[in-house]
């Protein structure tokens, strides 16, 4: 196997289902296709493509609200028209639209539910290159995705699918950015495989067991991971976040073995526990909390006692086997990436017995570079584990701006992009030449920390663009300060501020379902979150907080005034107006600047 699409044919092959990948349809059950029928309909549409007179190297855009077999379907019938897929968030703007449909010059595209096709036909009026637009649901006045399908003569399929070369171009993914227009990633056939085949081992999933998939395929993780699930032939359900949880949620339904996240999810399920332990009372509620604190040291490497493995043992019986129920029951390992994940929560997962791996990467690598596993000695918590087999890694210092060790982290290997598309100059910046070797400047800061069997893990501490300078000169990571406070459970979201100023601050969200419990307990009558982060009380609650956790940071490192802000921080609006979160739910850093630029100004007064 050397292009993508051949994992179709291998499973076909190798390792047939019955379920390859399942979705709800519109009255909530579950439809499934079988291997073959995915690899037909694959066939036939990418048939389709070429007689619509889609040519090898043209570019056709997929975007869609949940993940979907159809999405599946049509990156492998793109794939083997020779065809360039162009993934797209369905969160962006039209504008966003625009530019990334234009630059790619896109001349066909494929969605999901209807607001989607109206965004797409307001983009395509100044998109000259788009001439056709298609549902992934039916709709009398809409082009069906099916209507492409076209059986006959599809032996001339061959030939075209022959052609294709793992070097060859294969995607196009618009990261979303924190700052300035999206760049498209370069990514081939063979950077993606390379990490299909190298990761596979990670997830612990064997032929035919369940796995649930919500994560958005348009990004390089969950769609290298769905890859990889073709790969080792499990049977893949797709959905959404909006009905993971509860008796008749999907992962109640489905039950399965092993899933992606992004640590946002897993903070919220978490903050859902926790709220949950404290409307217990008595007896019940004095065990929750005490399994709780048994987490507070947990180490996968650890060895315990009779007393301490005595007292797991309780604390799993009465406490933590429900929260494995609640996940389904079966799940044997989740990965969580894309953004760090606090080690408190990794701490609470993995000691109540649900595995939680951290690893890392970025969409110019495909995405993996580095990953904790689940063998004795393979996981070292507060880092994301070790370099993937055969990708080399060095961390790069710079003088006076990092601690000891610390530096950008550098990137060799296949999975390395090829570069941004049309930005010639902007991928020069991203390449470093040392060694006769050619890295790739990741951006993210971090180092190296020595574990069992001579392992290396990697410990990110910040982004290189997000450090902070204090007007005395001293440069602040905000990543770390930040991740430690989220992981307090009255905190939705945190940024820290203080360029060019004299001490560090922060702007707070309040979780506010968590702040109306505290005010419950502590008989503060609730209004609404803006007029109670008003009341000296609730002020003087995250003001402790502060105290409790500025310890655990050096003195310019310390926050020293915060504001309390009621607005929730997003990946969309559905007034439009610019979000604060990425997709990926990461920080848009030069976004919430400017929205709160008063309030900024309020705390430097």
């Amino acid at each position: 196997m050397t292009r993508l699409f051949d994992l179709l044919y291998n499973q076909v092959e190798n390792l047939p289902l019955d379920k390859a990948v399942s979705a709800r349809d519109a009255l909530g059950n579950w439809v499934s296709y079988t291997s073959q029928e995915v690899l037909e309909a694959a066939e036939q549409a990418a048939w389709g493509l070429v007689k619509t007179g889609i040519k090898p190297g043209d570019k056709v855009a997929i975007v869609a609200y949940k993940n979907r077999p159809e999405w599946l379907i049509m990156d492998f019938a793109i794939q083997m028209s020779g065809a360039i897929s162009i993934p797209l968030y369905p969160t962006i703007s039209i504008g966003e639209y625009e530019y990334i449909l234009n630059e790619a010059e896109v001349k066909m595209a494929f969605c999901g539910a209807m607001d989607l096709y109206d965004k797409l036909k307001g983009a395509q009026k100044n998109t000259p290159t788009l001439t056709d637009i298609y549902c992934f649901d039916s709709h009398p006045d809409r082009p069906f995705w099916k209507d492409i399908f076209y059986i006959e003569g599809i032996a001339g399929l061959q030939p075209i699918k022959d052609a294709i070369k793992e070097t060859d171009l294969m995607t196009i993914i618009y990261t979303s950015g924190t700052t300035g227009n999206p760049k498209g990633v370069m990514l081939t056939h063979a950077n993606i495989m390379f990490v299909v085949l190298e990761t596979s081992h990670l997830l612990k999933v064997d032929e035919g067991e369940k796995v649930l998939s919500f994560l958005p395929t348009c990004h390089i993780y969950e769609r290298a991971v769905s890859f990889v699930y073709y790969y080792k032939g499990a049977s893949v359900y797709y959905c959404g976040t909006d009905n993971l949880s509860g008796p008749e949620g999907d992962l109640a339904s489905v039950k399965p073995v092993a899933f992606t996240t992004v640590p946002r999810l897993l903070e919220k399920i978490y903050e859902a526990i926790y709220n949950k332990g404290l409307a217990l009372e008595g007896v019940k509620r004095n065990l929750f909390f005490w399994a709780l604190s048994l987490t507070d040291d947990y180490d996968p490497g650890r060895k315990r006692s009779f007393v301490e493995g005595l007292k797991w043992k309780i604390a799993d019986r009465l406490i933590f086997s429900k929260w494995r129920a609640a996940l389904g029951g079966n799940v044997r390992v989740i990965v969580t990436g894309a953004a760090p994940c606090p080690v408190k929560i990794l701490r609470v997962f993995s000691g109540a017995g649900i595995n939680i791996l951290e690893a890392y990467g970025l969409t110019e690598t495909s995405p993996t570079l580095t990953g904790n596993r689940m063998e004795p000695g393979g996981t070292m918590l507060g880092t994301v584990g070790y370099a993937v087999d055969g990708i080399e890694l060095r961390i790069e210092s710079a003088s006076g701006e990092y601690g000891e060790g610390e530096g950008e982290i550098l990137a060799h290997g296949p999975n390395v992009m090829q570069g941004y598309y049309k930005k010639p100059e902007v991928t020069a910046q991203v390449f470093k030449e040392i060694d006769g070797k050619k890295w790739f400047c990741t951006g993210d800061i971090g180092k190296f920390i020595p574990g069992e069997g001579g392992r290396q893990f990697l410990k990110i501490t910040d982004r290189k663009k997000e450090l902070l300078k204090t007007s005395g000169g001293k440069y602040v990571a905000p990543a770390p300060i930040e991740n430690k406070f989220r992981e307090d459970f009255l905190i939705e979201q945190i940024m820290v501020v203080g360029e060019k100023q004299k001490f560090v601050s922060a702007l707070i969200v309040p979780a506010e379902e968590a702040l109306k419990n505290w005010c419950d307990h502590k008989g503060i009558e609730w209004s609404s979150l803006p007029e109670m982060i008003q009341q000296k009380k609730v002020i003087a609650k995250y003001q402790k907080i502060i105290d409790k956790l500025n310890p655990q940071f050096s003195h310019i490192e310390q926050i020293k005034k915060f504001k309390l802000v009621p607005s929730q921080w997003l990946p969309v609006h559905e007034d439009q107006s610019e979000a604060e979160l990425t997709p990926t739910l990461k920080l848009k850093r030069r976004v919430i600047r400017k929205k709160f630029e008063q309030e900024i100004a309020e705390i430097y007064v």
